[in-house]
């Protein structure tokens, strides 16, 4: 597994965005972590077909993109995500870092496989420590791949390979597939885009979980990642649905 000590230093002047200090990792590296190459133009216009919701939510922020994030500090920060705030979430991987990785990178998983659940507890973990041991332990020893050898898993297949890690359930394989594994088809659904999917499009009322999978690959096909993000931004940032966070 390739080092995790990539840095940039990034500025914006109204339309430019300009990346500094690329040397080490080379700007090919972000171009791909922010999925610059991609083209959303015709990602948004087969999502406005999809009807009004959608382009009320791209007609919001046209310019949100899905990137692509390293699986295994992934697979961590949403190990770290259960029945968590985000300032915790921050708070808790810059103590991994600077305890654990190389002039406070993100450590790689035999780093963390030395580590004991009370070692993980002082980093601010709680009660997830032992799950990022374990899957420390699984990554390292080779249990579980997380090399180029799962590109071509079929979705279905790399979900399953993902749910065997403690504290992995569907909801943060997805989540993972999503952010870090390319696959775009996948939507991620836990409470919150729950409620935002079941006001959007089913008046309101509950709606299981399973159901909500099964309407958003029907409606948005191989871009349901993308409407995913789409739904969940308009709704957090219109304060619908309960108080999204």
């Amino acid at each position: 597994m390739r080092s995790l000590d990539y840095r940039v230093f990034i500025t914006q002047d109204e339309n430019n965005v300009t990346f500094h200090d690329i040397a080490q990792s080379g700007f090919d590296y972000w171009l791909n972590f922010f999925d610059l190459n991609r083209d959303y133009d015709n990602i948004y216009a087969a999502l406005s077909e999809t009807g009004d919701i959608m382009r009320q939510c791209i007609s919001f922020a046209p310019g949100i993109r899905i990137m692509n994030q390293n699986p295994w500090e992934t697979l961590v920060c949403f190990l770290l995500s259960a029945n968590n705030r985000i300032p915790m979430i921050m708070k808790s991987v810059e103590l991994i870092c600077g305890m654990f990785g190389t002039d406070c990178s993100f450590p790689l998983p035999h780093a963390l496989s030395a580590a004991t659940e009370d070692d993980l507890k002082a980093c601010k973990t709680g009660f997830r420590a032992q799950r990022v041991v374990d899957a420390a332990v699984s990554v390292h020893n080779g249990s579980i791949k997380f090399d180029e050898s799962i590109k071509d898993l079929p979705t279905d297949i790399l979900r399953t390979e993902l749910c065997k890690l403690n504290g992995v359930g569907v909801k943060i394989a997805d989540c993972c597939m999503l952010f870090s594994h390319g696959r775009r088809e996948v939507f991620p659904v836990d409470v919150w885009i729950g409620r935002a999917v079941s006001n959007f499009y089913f008046g309101g009322k509950d709606i299981p979980l399973p159901q909500i999978q099964v309407f958003a690959k029907e409606k948005f096909g191989d871009y349901a990642g993308y409407a995913n993000q789409l739904l969940f931004n308009y709704a957090r940032l219109n304060n619908l649905c309960g108080g999204l966070k």
